[in-house]
């Protein structure tokens, strides 16, 4: 009769059992429950880019392929080893007890030791990579493999790109031998436990902060699941951490609180729209506040790309790029004339767009922007890159205006549960304007369906398909603002 079965282990896989032993039983044991987050497949195709990059600075490197299976790639780490290859080795592989580890860049000491590179798209060490060089220690020192030094190679922030294509500088290293060798002697006892965990029943887990650090659970929604059904208005649509005081007292219903006793205006507003269904409106007090703004008004928002990977000269990692914005001019008489700018066809989409921008916007227009601070960055941000339009850009940023807080200050319905970012205010104004029909639906799915569009790969059509698609959702945004400001000043009433 066979004996227990061994799971195999990698570095993430022990990464999942540290984070939660529930996590790690339930992706080796019931994979078929995980529902990932939207951003997980961005998070990967990142941190790709990334490990691509940083090999590619080391183009005497050899890569250690998993061709035709992992097997193969331990032989040939094997071989590489015992011939005296000097490094760069790229995915160098090797086993211990089960654990199997790819190590990302290999270096050469030498010394006949080697330095230990793990390539991160952070901006610098965070705790959970300890665990993953630590795990890598013990198994390549368990493979007689000598380590100099183990690092951390990670993003740095300061690169700016200025010769197309080169890199050189994109990375630092954080040297963290010592912490990951000594959490590597216990990298044998916690594997043992994670055995131990696989070989017995789903593990006991309540939900808490664990489930999102140090990166969301795909099996959360399994996890909930037995939960009793909470209230339908739960006491943390109290927005800005207001809810916590309540919960440390025993509340969670919003319902069983008193807005006549509540201590901040904005939270009895919450509460008194919730009890009753009644929205509160103040179209006095906007009316007000948005008579201060002068005409034409032009509605402006922004679609930005943020590459760890700097695409064009001048930028940096993480740099926000605008590649799009859409802009509905509106004049005194109510008539309005949408304009808008989309480049994707790779080059730097900067220039086009502080052009367009200057074109389109007149010197004496009011600039209307939800969560101004964004856009007025951005312009600020192109005003620096495009000299030649800097005056007029430098300009709509001191003209820019915020229709967030006048929303925040004078509308508030049940519906928006404590938000009030555009797409949880316009459902409960216009519900015809829904994003939920449209192609690209979330800035997120704007910068892949830009990336998506700028990749050399993609055909003509699906190009074009991309391209509608983000300009019907950008317009959207700025349509939002008109729809909503009208509105809060009592139009359509």
């Amino acid at each position: 009769m066979s004996g227990p079965r061994r799971h195999g282990f990698s570095k993430s896989r022990i990464t999942m059992f540290e984070q939660c032993p529930k996590r790690l039983w339930l992706a080796i044991h019931r994979p078929e429950l995980a529902q990932f987050d939207e951003g997980a497949q961005g998070r990967f195709d990142t941190g790709h880019k990334v490990g691509e990059v940083a090999c590619a600075l080391h183009p005497e490197g050899v890569m250690v392929e998993a061709e035709p299976d992992l097997v193969a790639a331990l032989e040939e780490t094997e071989r590489l080893l015992a011939e005296g290859h000097p490094g760069p080795i790229f995915e160098a592989t090797f086993s211990h007890e089960g654990v199997l580890i790819r190590a990302d860049i290999l270096e050469g000491d030498g010394a006949g030791g080697w330095r230990l590179a793990e390539v991160k798209s952070s901006t610098g060490a965070k705790d959970y990579h300890l665990g993953d060089l630590a795990t890598q220690l013990w198994v390549m020192g368990e493979a007689g493999v000598s380590v100099s030094a183990a690092a951390i190679r990670h993003v740095n922030r300061e690169f700016v790109l200025e010769t197309e294509g080169d890199y050189r500088g994109l990375f630092e290293d954080a040297d963290l031998l010592d912490e990951a060798a000594l959490l590597a002697l216990e990298r044998p006892a916690l594997v043992a436990e994670a055995r131990e965990v696989l070989a017995g029943a789903e593990p006991e887990r309540d939900l808490g902060d664990h489930c999102n650090a140090p990166f969301p659970c795909e099996f959360s929604g399994h996890c909930s699941r037995a939960l009793p059904p909470g209230p339908e208005w739960p006491v943390e649509v109290l927005p800005n951490g207001a809810w916590k005081k309540w919960a440390k007292k025993g509340v969670v219903d919003l319902l069983a609180l008193d807005e006549t006793t509540m201590p901040k205006p904005r939270e009895a507003l919450i509460v008194a729209a919730t009890r009753t269904g009644v929205p509160y409106h103040d179209r006095e007090g906007a009316r007000a506040a948005m008579a201060q703004w002068s005409w034409p008004r032009a509605w402006l928002d922004f679609e930005t790309i943020a590459p760890a990977v700097p695409l064009w000269l001048g930028t940096r990692p993480y740099g926000q790029v605008p590649f799009q914005f859409s802009l509905h001019l509106e004049q005194e008489d109510g008539s309005i004339m949408h304009h808008e700018y989309l480049c994707c066809d790779g080059s730097d989409p900067r220039p086009g767009c502080a052009a367009a921008l200057v074109e389109a916007i007149p010197p004496e227009a009011t600039v209307i922007a939800y969560n101004a601070g964004f856009e007025r960055s951005v312009l600020r941000a192109l005003a620096d890159h495009v000299p030649e339009h800097a005056a007029a850009l430098s300009a709509m940023a001191e003209r820019t205006v915020d229709l967030l807080p006048i929303t925040r200050e004078h509308w508030y319905h049940r519906d928006q549960r404590g938000s009030w970012s555009i797409k949880a205010v316009l459902p409960t104004i216009a519900a015809e304007l829904d994003y939920a029909a449209l192609e690209v639906k979330d800035g997120g799915m704007a910068q892949e369906s830009f990336l998506e569009a700028s990749d050399p790969a993609t055909t003509p059509e699906r190009r074009w398909a991309l391209e509608e698609a983000l300009k019907a959702y950008c317009a959207r945004d700025t349509w939002a603002m008109v729809v909503v400001a009208r509105r809060l000043a009592g139009q359509g009433d």
